[in-house]
């Protein structure tokens, strides 16, 4: 465990330093901002809608439960549960774009809940027209770039960023294949006893 956590320092170090760029530093300032991600989620859910019509009122609940997955398996349980602390309060040297607050840093929520979206967004869209496969497309590079940044600006190792992508790749992939078995098992099955009882 600690050569990976030397290893996951000098990885962190080589990133956070060596790809350092004026412009770079205000993109990603503007990737891991709040303001950002709720305008990011807002354009989400006025493309799904457009896109799924009706059976948007299905799918956009989905969404909100696999983020809030992520984001409570991130946040609620590994991060009280490592005690990792961040690299900006552990290292020399560390290039700190933001007011950091003193909290854990394994897993990145960021990392958690950008992929969970970017996972139901391949899942969803992906066998879908080129329209959607360019918008996925899109949504994870997104993903990924929102990811790199939590490294980039020193608040996060990137194997804080891996265990919240996994964790985001995870609840997705829960959350879709529960609502897969509900709709199988339960909803489609009570359609076909009231056609029966009808008929």
């Amino acid at each position: 465990m600690e050569a990976l956590g030397q290893a996951d320092a000098w990885l962190f170090q080589l990133l956070n330093h060596n790809l350092a760029h004026p412009a770079l530093d205000d993109l990603m300032l503007f990737l891991t901002s709040p303001k950002h991600s709720a305008h990011i989620f807002a354009l989400l859910v006025l493309f799904i809608a457009v896109r799924k019509g009706k059976e948007a009122l299905y799918l956009i609940p989905l969404f909100l439960l696999a983020v809030g997955l992520a984001d409570f398996t991130a946040s609620g349980i590994m991060k009280p549960l490592f005690h990792r602390i961040r690299p900006c309060f552990a290292l020399e040297g560390v290039r700190l774009l933001v007011d950091q607050s003193r909290s854990w840093s394994f897993a990145s929520s960021h990392a958690a809940n950008s992929t969970a979206i970017a996972s139901l967004f391949w899942l969803f869209f992906w066998r879908g027209e080129a329209v959607d496969k360019s918008f996925t497309a899109v949504v994870i590079l997104h993903a990924a770039m929102v990811s790199f940044s939590r490294i980039y600006i020193g608040v996060h190792y990137p194997g804080d960023v891996l265990g919240g992508m996994v964790i985001g790749l995870a609840s997705a992939a829960f959350v879709y294949t529960a609502s897969a078995w509900i709709v199988k098992n339960v909803v489609h099955r009570r359609a076909m006893l009231n056609g029966e009882a009808r008929g």
